[in-house]
């Protein structure tokens, strides 16, 4: 699964809108929007905020695994 195709599917699950999620990881709106739908590539920063809110890892949210595993906690 690619990317764009994750962080929508991660988003639909729990039942936000764009907005939240966008405001979760400090973006507009329409900028989510694109990167949802792939016009714009998310930056590397976006993605690790986006694994974090969901608590997900970084391969689960980058579409490398299907395997979903919960966020690194660096205590």
């Amino acid at each position: 699964m690619h990317y764009t195709e994750r962080i929508r599917s991660l988003r639909e699950d729990h039942d936000y809108n764009q907005t939240i999620v966008a405001n979760a990881i400090h973006v507009a709106q329409t900028t989510y929007s694109d990167y949802e739908k792939g016009k714009v590539r998310i930056p590397l920063e976006c993605l690790i905020e986006l694994a974090r809110f969901y608590n997900v890892d970084m391969n689960y949210i980058s579409g490398v695994s299907d395997t979903k595993k919960e966020f690194p906690d660096n205590k």
